[in-house]
């Protein structure tokens, strides 16, 4: 009779605390969906510290192992799969299930926490807290400070020494992605080859460079050797015009609306400027053009951008199977950065500012997350330097910096694969409208070689 009773108190004990641990979870995540934490505390890192000692106190032992081998561990597979809630929380803390340590290598430029939120089409009302869960830049989550990142609320950094103030911010991106390794057929596709480019001094400089054309999230690193300005102008991008589809848009975010966007008209959302981008492209330029239309962030009628990345992977795989001659791939999204209107003005019409977003499936410690292996990621880079490059010259003041984060954004499915922010929240559908004339035209120059013609 002792034993029983030993054994059944011990067995109520257990659920207490498994029941306890899911209450704090769960009641900070609605808190949080609601609003109720934003007015509480003034970050997300406030939810996540308590998730994660919800986590930690309830749960150590598998905690441990989630930590330590998430993809590789029998035990942790089969909790996560008996606790959703562990799922999401391996998520949000970088898909490694370890909030990654403070970034200590040569990374000169730190961003700050950046939050994409999780916000109803035509929705124009951001979170200001100043994290990056969510997907940041988006959803980008495993955001830590490091020894430079200045803690404001409007997601802006000081960078260089010519005080040019570079916006950061939101890129949705909870990655669900858990893919080891690309398909054969696009791990043996390969560039056309390499160009000899003359290029200015000072971009041979890797602190000026990083400086004025990067921002690197505070969850990965870089170096010389990956941001070598010589070796990504020479990457031969160029594609031939033909009668087949060469370039997929697609859109793994796409309820993201406008300030003037009507709830429930695609046109008046991202979807509709991805529209506006394929004509540009195909009437103007003569390329062929998939435009995929499909929802990737709603289930059931409810937005949910928790794997959103691991459904428009499933779609894009689907499409490029299909149309095997597409070389190049955009993500378009619209950034969400709370109290931030990025516009400029390109041919005499008010535009939205865009940045070039890219993933490094690397770390904060340096390590590469196999995992997320992507074995384009030179040509990724390359791509969106190019372009940056392209639009200084034709149009200075229409890009914002690079964004480097840590995950990968499914742009391990073709070498020339971007995504793109276009805007945000607070500005007009003209606006967005406007800004895709000077991107398809960019685009162009990179992908006809253009570019090159009066190149150093």
């Amino acid at each position: 009779m002792k034993n029983e009773r030993s054994w059944f108190e011990k067995l109520l004990r257990g659920l207490i605390m498994v029941t306890g641990f899911y209450i704090i979870y769960r009641g900070s995540g609605i808190l949080a969906e609601t609003g109720w934490m934003k007015r509480l505390f003034t970050s997300k890192k406030a939810v996540e510290t308590m998730q994660d000692a919800a986590i930690s106190t309830y749960l150590p032992g598998y905690a441990a192992i989630l930590r330590q081998r998430p993809k590789n561990s029998v035990a942790g597979e089969w909790m996560r799969g008996f606790f959703p809630v562990l799922e999401n929380w391996y998520t949000q803390t970088g898909e490694q299930g370890e909030n990654l340590p403070e970034q200590t290598e040569e990374i000169e430029v730190q961003s700050e926490e950046d939050s994409e939120d999780v916000e109803e089409f035509g929705d124009t009302e951001k979170n200001s807290d100043t994290e990056k869960n969510d997907d940041t830049e988006k959803d980008v989550d495993t955001d830590k400070n490091g020894d430079t990142e200045k803690d404001v609320d409007t997601k802006s950094t000081e960078v260089g020494n010519d005080d040019k103030m570079e916006q950061l911010t939101e890129t949705s991106v909870n990655e669900g992605d858990t893919e080891q390794e690309t398909s054969s057929e696009n791990v043996n596709e390969v560039l056309s080859g390499r160009i000899q480019v003359d290029i200015p001094e000072q971009l041979k400089d890797y602190n000026y460079l990083l400086n004025h054309y990067f921002i690197v999230d505070s969850d990965t690193v870089t170096n010389a050797d990956q941001l070598d300005a010589e070796e990504l102008m020479a990457e031969d991008l160029r594609i031939e015009k033909k009668e087949e589809p060469q370039i997929l848009i697609y859109h793994t975010h796409s309820q993201e609306g406008f300030l003037d966007s009507v709830q429930g008209e695609e046109e008046t959302g991202i979807v509709g400027i991805g529209t506006y981008l394929a004509e540009l492209l195909e009437d103007q330029y003569g390329y062929q053009v998939i435009h995929d239309k499909g929802v990737y962030d709603l289930v059931d009628g409810v937005l949910d951008r928790s794997s959103a990345y691991d459904y428009a992977r499933m779609s894009v795989e689907q499409i490029l199977e299909e149309n095997p001659s597409i070389e190049v791939i955009i993500d378009l999204h619209r950034d969400g950065v709370e109290g931030h209107h990025f516009v400029t003005e390109e041919n005499g019409k008010p535009t939205a500012q865009i940045m070039f977003f890219n993933g490094l499936s690397k770390n904060s410690a340096g390590q590469d997350i196999e995992y997320l292996y992507n074995p384009y990621i030179k040509e990724n880079l390359a791509f969106s330097f190019q372009l940056q490059m392209a639009a200084e010259k034709s149009y200075p003041d229409f890009t914002r910096n690079i964004y480097l984060k840590g995950q990968r954004f499914n742009l391990h499915l073709r070498p020339r694969s971007l995504l793109i922010e276009a805007g945000t929240q607070m500005n007009t559908i003209e606006e967005e409208k406007n800004a895709m004339e000077p991107l398809a035209d960019i685009l162009n120059q990179v992908l006809s070689g253009e570019n090159r013609e009066s190149s150093g």
